[in-house]
């Protein structure tokens, strides 16, 4: 699809977080980025080619995928450049891959500053969490960080994180899907009483007024 879908706008989207948070595996779950991904190299990093049908017709999103590069300090400045968009990810049952989103945000920021940057926390399918959505909200209204609860391995709001980032790209808040995204079939479902805790959760989150003072990243 890299080379057959041409002449569609397409943005660079840079994927951050810390490893084992799930970057790779979420990214992979899109067909066509599965098959079509490219390596550069020089950086040590995967590019992934990801195509979206909208009710605009089709973007594709350059997903670079950071994974094995956590450690490299400076070196991550060679893929930041030209982002136009990135998706922070961390693990809702590892405390340090939270604690550690303020870092990544600021290291985006001081290479890709004004882009639009979603949050991901991934592995909802596990219901051990131990970051709670009422406490990611809080963080993430302070930062300025829209937010979404995923899982990788079930498909879960897959596609959410890239609709919200076309919609700001191509400037239209009414941007949809017409097609689903190709996925490969989930490794793992969540079951229906989980998924309705993680819906009821999320909401009730967004709803309750989150006073600045109580904004802590533990």
């Amino acid at each position: 699809m890299f080379q057959e879908v041409k002449d569609i706008p397409t943005f660079k989207c840079v994927l951050v977080g810390d490893g084992g948070a799930g970057k790779t595996t979420f990214v992979k779950r899109h067909i066509t980025g599965e098959f079509d991904r490219k390596y550069v190299a020089t950086l040590g990093v995967q590019v992934h080619p990801l195509v979206f049908h909208t009710n605009r017709g089709p973007i594709r999103f350059n997903v670079w995928d950071t994974a094995g590069q956590e450690k490299f300090g400076g070196l991550r400045e060679g893929y930041y450049i030209q982002g136009q968009c990135a998706i922070i990810m961390f693990d809702v049952t590892s405390r340090v891959t939270y604690k550690n989103i303020t870092a990544w945000q600021r290291d985006l920021m001081r290479i890709c500053d004004n882009i639009p940057i979603v949050l991901c926390g991934n592995k909802v399918d596990i219901s051990e969490r131990k970051i709670k959505a009422r406490q990611i909200m809080r963080m993430s209204n302070q930062k300025h960080l829209k937010y979404f609860d995923i899982s990788a391995k079930s498909n879960y709001n897959y596609e959410k994180p890239f609709l919200w980032l076309g919609s700001k790209l191509v400037g239209d808040p009414h941007l949809q899907f017409v097609t689903m995204p190709a996925l490969l079939p989930p490794e793992t479902q969540i079951d229906d009483k989980l998924r309705l805790q993680i819906e009821r959760d999320f909401k009730e989150a967004q709803e309750i007024p989150l006073p600045e003072e109580d904004v802590e990243m533990q």
